[in-house]
């Protein structure tokens, strides 16, 4: 008897469910404003109950949305841009060192171009002009 208590222990130990987390609701602003609007219109007793069961709404959510209309926070009912802040100079900081990395390995590639044509110069025997004592001069 024993070896079926343990069978069926084990049995009900794997038969575990997993339970999906819940996503948090968000609401556009043209959405709060139409429900906030429909809550003014009911009169009767009982209407406002019916439209947020109807919407699958708390009575607390309507009184925050209420609260921010109030303090005319309309891009409280939008919702906030999440991340950081873009600085207009940070982003032009950021171009011009991509575009100095660019030119700098551009002159580097040119520069190992010079020295391989001034190896190959010296190998075949041909004489270079000294670009540097003309300029200097």
């Amino acid at each position: 008897m024993s070896q079926e208590q343990n069978d069926k222990s084990a049995d009900a130990s794997m038969k575990t469910e997993v339970v999906a987390k819940g996503k948090r609701r968000q609401y556009p602003a043209e959405y709060k404003l139409r429900i906030l609007q429909e809550v003014e219109k009911c009169k009767g007793p009982g209407e406002v109950g019916a439209l947020l069961r109807r919407e699958g709404l708390y009575s607390s959510l309507v009184s925050k949305w209420r609260e921010q209309r109030e303090r005319g926070s309309l891009t409280g009912l939008s919702g906030h841009k999440r991340g950081p802040k873009v600085d207009p100079q940070a982003k032009e900081l950021e171009r011009l060192q991509r575009e100095n990395k660019r030119l700098q390995e551009k002159l580097e590639r040119a520069e190992l171009i010079i020295e391989v044509q001034k190896k190959v110069a010296r190998l075949l025997g041909v004489p270079l002009e000294d670009n540097n004592q003309s300029e200097d001069s």
